[in-house]
């Protein structure tokens, strides 16, 4: 009995341990199939110089940055096969991307990972923010107004791009991929709309709006760590900020990037509905280890009394990356939540969402032209905002960071299939395209070499140029003919090969001191699974995209391996930047838009010829001919920006010295603007990155001061000025609106910077306000 007993039980054991063993197995093979692919995503400051450069976009000199309303960033995804493919995708907070800094960020990619990444697979895009430093692209004409090649603007993308791929690389974990998409419907309107009205009826008509109001988003799920990260396209200017604006800023999409990941970050799983995001308004970001606030204003008081403002005194970097908040928030082995709104076909779309007035009568301006009187600078398009341009960045930022929540807890068609890519370079002053004829049958043209047209200075309704020049100007005049031909005067060819559009500068055949425009451009195609990225090197209108997107996808659903339900985004700004790329229709009526369109009449028609051309070897796996290289114009620079000499203060005054602080006793009500000044130095002598100029701390017990809001904070602007352009001496205000989520307590404001010497040497320093009362 004992033995049949015994061998009953170990057979009941037997059974158990093999229904184990499926379960675990099933197990195993629903993990593997959930985990298609390898996930990482990373994130580094970009922010580059707050002072004295130019800014990138309006192209207007007197744009100088003086301050940082929030900081830049590069953000990165990369998607692996585990034993295959690789692409990489960086989103940067920068008016564009620049053919020299993906030269030299491939460069050091290679020379850390070798052919792991290349300029073939890696996609380099910009968001289109007008309100970062420039002089970080190597042509002339995009680096004119400020003074020449900024090698701190340079350096700082290169380092900050390559160290957000580095991140992404080593966060390279087991993950799922999701897509999701949705209509925005109030973050954009046309600032072109009579160009658009001349593209064909019947192609406006297969149209809701005149802009594209789609937004694509891609949500990470890493398998151990849950949701790490989403990006999202959607078409939107990043004009907000307007051209008298000189706070480094992110514009809207910087800001809704922001937004985006400190909502996840504080709410821990992502899963708040949009709707429960409005009712809460913009999520703070004040240290969750502050847990004893007082409600005794009494006692604040006395505390607040107690913390009167210090001298400044020598400090060091470190102590500004550490006081940063965002470190503060972050689960120590958690990577943190990468966010990224990138940008589309903008070219004719604006976020001044109330249209365009005149600033004289209030009136709407020519619809036309988009004058006022016959006059440009006279015509501005309004923001939610208006006529504050910070709310109105804050009021598009939040709209389209409203969506994207949306879109990411509703996420839920996941992306299967093969990673691939194909990327060429093709050269645009001669490139030959077949276009159908209207009475059947082809015929061959030819793109040209850069040009820009007389509408091209009349500026958009975003940002207006100055003298005579108005949108829609297909004649020219006489005088500015003569000013360009000092300059270079185009040969007949140039002039019809570039007609309707009376030709301003002709940049692409302008070599002195080097090359004015590009001729040489990349065009690149990214796959992951369903997801098709195109990566354009300039800014493409509504239609100019669809007519792009809608051609690959033709190839795509045609080819027998795919089916309808591909995703095909255009990556606007990407890898390089050659301005705007119009319909042939909307050309013609040369807005800014179409004087702005440099190789003439039929550069979207080359597009769309190779852009398939790219689509069917990615779908048939051939290879394609990588083209001509773009040249390196990096030891070719010239700069005029003056350095600084050396920074210094009134006799018997420290650097960080309060030289306005707040009044004693004060108590601030959320909402209200707190404003303290420091004596300090240029910014340029430290760019603060991955730390902050300007932090706002929370008293915790009695004596231990916890960080609250830094420079990367919407709510806290940095601003910088001299009493005088040649003035050694400067000083730095910072200016706090106290959010309405804003805990109640004890707090002071903190300046950090460094200073330069007479011989050279820099030294780091810290000031703080007295401390102050928020009840």
């Amino acid at each position: 009995m004992e033995f049949f007993y015994s061998l009953r039980v170990k057979r009941q054991y037997a059974s158990i341990w093999f229904w184990v063993f499926l379960v675990l197995l099933l197990s195993s093979r629903g993990l593997s199939s959930d985990s298609n692919y390898l996930i990482g995503l990373g994130s580094y400051d970009i922010t580059g110089p707050a002072a004295d450069v130019n800014m990138m976009g309006y192209a207007n000199m007197e744009q100088i940055a003086s301050g940082i309303h929030f900081r830049l960033r590069a953000r990165t995804f990369i998607v692996a096969e585990p034993q295959g493919n690789r692409v990489v995708f960086v989103n940067l907070d920068a008016c564009m991307a620049s053919q020299i800094v993906k030269i030299k960020v491939i460069e050091r990619l290679k020379a850390r990972y070798g052919d792991l990444y290349t300029e073939k697979n890696v996609a380099i895009s910009g968001i289109h923010t007008h309100a970062g430093p420039g002089g970080y692209l190597q042509y002339v004409v995009y680096i004119v107004t400020s003074l020449g090649f900024v090698r701190q603007s340079f350096d700082a993308l290169v380092d900050g791009i390559e160290k957000s791929v580095l991140q992404a690389h080593e966060n390279l974990r087991p993950g799922s991929i999701f897509v999701n998409k949705g209509e925005l419907l109030d973050a954009s309107i046309s600032r072109s709309p009579s160009a658009y009205l001349n593209n064909p009826a019947s192609e406006r008509g297969k149209y809701k709006y005149n802009v594209d109001k789609e937004m694509t988003l891609l949500k990470f799920v890493d398998d151990q760590w849950g949701p790490v990260g989403s990006f999202n396209w959607f078409a939107t200017h990043g004009t907000s900020m307007s051209r008298t604006n000189s706070l480094i800023s992110g514009d809207n999409k910087g800001a809704a990037a922001r937004f985006m990941e400190d909502w996840f970050e504080q709410s821990n799983a992502g899963d708040s509905s949009a709707d429960e995001l409005v009712s809460e308004g913009i999520p703070r970001r004040v240290s969750d280890i502050i847990s004893d606030f007082r409600n005794n204003h009494h006692e604040l008081l006395e505390l607040a009394a107690s913390f009167q403002s210090p001298p400044g005194k020598a400090a060091t970097k470190i102590l500004s990356v550490a006081r940063r908040v965002r470190g503060i928030l972050r689960e120590a082995e958690k990577p943190g939540f990468v966010s990224a709104f990138c940008q589309s076909n903008c070219g004719d779309v604006s976020p001044n969402v109330l249209g365009a007035f005149c600033i004289d009568s209030g009136l709407p301006c020519d619809f036309n032209h988009s004058t006022c009187g016959g006059k440009n600078e006279m015509c501005y398009g309004r923001g939610p905002g208006y006529p504050d341009e910070f709310e109105s960045t804050r009021i598009i930022g939040e709209r389209q960071f409203r969506k994207a929540v949306d879109l990411f807890n509703k996420a839920s068609e996941k992306l299967e299939g093969k990673i691939d890519y194909r990327h060429s370079y093709l050269d645009f002053s001669q490139l030959e395209v077949t276009i159908p004829k209207q009475n059947g049958g082809s015929e061959t043209v030819k793109t040209c070499p850069a040009a820009m047209g007389f509408a091209f200075a009349a500026g958009t309704t975003d940002g207006p140029g100055a003298f005579d020049f108005t949108q829609g100007d297909d004649k020219g005049n006489p005088f500015w003919r003569l000013v360009r031909d000092l300059l270079k005067k185009p040969d007949k060819e140039q002039i019809n090969c570039q007609y309707p559009k009376p030709i301003l500068l002709d940049t692409g055949e302008m070599k002195q001191p080097y090359d004015w425009a590009p001729s040489i451009l990349p065009i690149q195609i990214l796959q992951v699974g369903q997801l098709v990225i195109l990566s354009v090197p300039g800014e493409f209108t509504t239609m100019a995209g669809r007519r792009l997107r809608d051609a690959v996808k033709t190839v795509v659903t045609t080819t027998g391996e795919s089916n309808s339900n591909v995703h095909v985004v255009l990556a606007g700004l990407t890898n390089s930047y050659s301005q705007y790329v119009t319909t042939f229709e909307e050309y013609q009526v040369q807005r800014y838009e179409g004087a702005s369109t440099l190789y003439g009449p039929h550069t979207l028609s080359a597009y769309i010829q190779e852009f398939k051309k790219l689509a069917s070897a990615l779908l048939s796996g051939q290879p394609v001919e990588s083209g001509p290289q773009p040249p390196d114009l990096l030891d070719k620079q010239i700069s005029f920006l003056t350095p600084v000499v050396m920074d210094s203060t009134p006799i018997g005054v420290n650097f960080g010295d309060c030289k306005s602080d707040v009044p004693q006793n004060t108590t601030f009500r959320r909402g209200e603007m707190v404003t303290v000044s420091f004596w300090s130095a240029c910014p340029r002598n430290d760019l603060m990155t991955e730390g902050t100029f300007a932090l706002v701390e929370i008293l915790h017990g009695k004596d231990i001061w916890a960080p609250a809001y830094d420079d990367d904070d919407f709510c806290l602007r940095f601003k910088w000025s001299r009493p005088s352009k040649l003035s050694a001496r400067s000083m730095a205000t910072i200016e706090w609106r106290i959010p309405d989520t804003a805990p109640l307590g004890v707090y002071r404001i903190r300046h950090f910077g460094a200073a330069k010497s007479l011989l050279g040497s820099t030294r780091h320093f810290t000031g703080s306000s007295s401390a102050f009362v928020v009840a």
